[in-house]
């Protein structure tokens, strides 16, 4: 090594460059904050002020499909696979599921996997070239087994469409890429002006913002697709184009027809749905704000306000929510995110929803793990800064939920104190979630692993397969030294336990201060 003291000006100010660059590598590193060597974040750092709290969910597709690739992507933080049923085969979406169970179970993680339904989405027909059209082009939209009228003409799979729609609606062709004027309506037919240019193909999703359409809620294709989900022990299933709670209990009563447990996600993605907000959080097990489809239904500048509304309505009523749909769209193609996505990753995270979620992204993008890097550095940096604080305004209608607030009052008013769940069914580690503990650790005891695979939607909450004793002291004692084990809590840390289960030492719905 040469003597720095003989060094020119020139390498002096680059060996500082060099030390100053590595050090700063070295915090990143130590904050979770920039890919370790390998380049994906280390799966578990120790829980400090620093965590992620943010929970992730990726699409699988062709670019993840590998095993090898779902261990890269739970190492660098995802905590939920989708699958997108509406372009998976069988075969494919049940090899997917076990290939998530194996890299999960080998890393000891609880690592979820969501079933999206397609739902009942209106598409035309097949066409042997793609229609180049101009505005003012008439375009006639037709049930299938009827003979065209005009040359750009196709058919649709929805055969009530000419009943639902008026003279004057507007319709979207795939996901706002075109937009028509319906002019006429026939019994078999309607006949449409091309108001923006562009190509249209086969089987193209069409949209018709602020029609009230009477489509089922579960297709045919749906129900086989749930019953796939069932024999996989699917932990999530999506609903898709939900527009209100009879929707919701539909779904969840066919999988319980076919003893399924999974919990029930529901995709709120039309007017109708934000009309009924209220009535499908109370009926959903956690809501997703899918901005694809009702950012077509809704004016774009709606679109933020309606999903900080969302959002914020589900902290009031205690129901989990994810925020999905374009968040690094750009990423499919590029190694960064726009500036813009930045800011969107950022505010919802600040909003403090539950989960983000990629799907373009990771399921065809060239670079999947790049992606779920970003969304932890992005989630993790803001949430140094705080959040809206929506938790704050949770209603609590009973007991449990009450006791769930002083737990988490307790908690973080005690300087480096841990907030502890035990629990059965997930139920009041969800509750206390919703209140949005500021505390470093928060973590839920449940002897289940479904219970665990559950929780991986929630946010903050992290989940540990635990059998109770027969005692509330020795159960206790067994998660102290769990804790320590992982290096989560040091001697004395201040445990601020909570408990929905009975024992003859513990009430149900009573708080306990223990020190590790």
């Amino acid at each position: 090594m040469s003597d720095p003291d003989a060094q020119s000006p020139l390498q002096r100010e680059n060996r500082v460059k060099s030390e100053a660059n590595s050090v700063s590598l070295l915090a990143l590193k130590l904050l979770g904050m920039f890919p370790a060597e390998g380049g994906t974040l280390p799966a578990d750092p120790i829980l400090s002020i620093m965590s992620r709290k943010t929970k992730i969910i990726i699409t699988l597709g062709p670019a993840t499909e590998s095993e090898e690739m779902i261990g890269r992507l739970i190492d660098a933080g995802t905590n939920v696979f989708r699958l997108n049923m509406s372009h998976a085969k069988h075969e494919w979406a049940a090899e997917m599921t076990k290939r998530v169970r194996r890299q999960s179970d080998a890393r000891d993680a609880h690592i979820a996997v969501l079933f999206d339904l397609t739902g009942p989405s209106i598409r035309t027909g097949d066409l042997e070239k793609p229609y180049n059209l101009v505005e003012g082009d008439i375009v006639e939209f037709r049930k299938e087994g009827s003979d065209p009228t005009v040359p750009l003409s196709t058919t649709v799979n929805y055969d009530g469409l000419m009943g639902d729609v008026t003279a004057g609606n507007t319709l979207v062709v795939d996901n706002g890429a075109m937009l028509m004027r319906i002019d006429v309506v026939e019994s078999d037919r309607i006949l449409c002006c091309v108001r923006t240019p562009g190509s249209m193909g086969s089987r193209r999703h069409i949209n018709l913002p602020g029609v009230r359409l009477n489509l089922p809620a579960l297709t045919d294709k749906d129900h086989k697709d749930l019953s796939l989900a069932v024999e996989c022990r699917a932990d999530y299933i999506a609903g898709s184009f939900v527009r209100d709670s009879a929707h919701v209990r539909e779904l969840r009563e066919a999988m319980q027809q076919l003893e399924g447990e999974a919990q029930i996600v529901a995709k709120v993605e039309d007017q109708e749905a934000i009309r009924n907000i209220d009535a499908i959080i109370h009926e959903a097990d956690v809501i997703m704000v899918a901005r694809g489809d009702l950012g077509t239904e809704v004016e774009f500048e709606e679109l933020p306000i309606l999903q900080r509304r969302i959002v914020k309505r589900c902290h009031e009523l205690g129901t989990r929510v994810i925020v999905a749909t374009q968040l690094l769209e750009s990423m499919i193609t590029n190694p960064t995110p726009t500036r813009a996505e930045v800011t969107d990753v950022m505010n919802a995270a600040y909003e403090e929803a539950d989960c983000l979620m990629l799907s373009g992204e990771t399921s065809v993008g060239r670079y999947p793990e790049r992606c779920v890097e970003a969304l932890v550095r992005i989630a993790s940096r803001i949430e140094r800064s705080g959040g809206h604080g929506f938790g704050q305004n949770a209603l609590l209608r009973d007991e449990r939920q009450k006791t769930a607030r002083a737990a988490v009052t307790l908690a973080d008013s005690l300087p480096d104190a841990r907030l502890v769940v035990l629990t059965r069914r997930g139920v009041l580690a969800n509750h206390v979630a919703m209140l949005r503990p500021r505390t470093s650790g928060f973590y839920a005891f449940t002897p289940t692993e479904k219970v665990c695979c559950k929780l991986s939607l929630t946010r903050s909450v992290r989940a540990f397969k635990l059998p109770f004793a027969t005692n509330i002291e020795e159960t206790i004692q067994r998660v102290s030294e769990l804790l320590m084990k992982e290096n989560l809590v040091r001697q004395g840390t201040p445990l601020v336990i909570v408990s929905d289960i009975l024992s003859d030492h513990f009430a149900a719905n009573s708080i306990l201060l223990h020190h590790a």
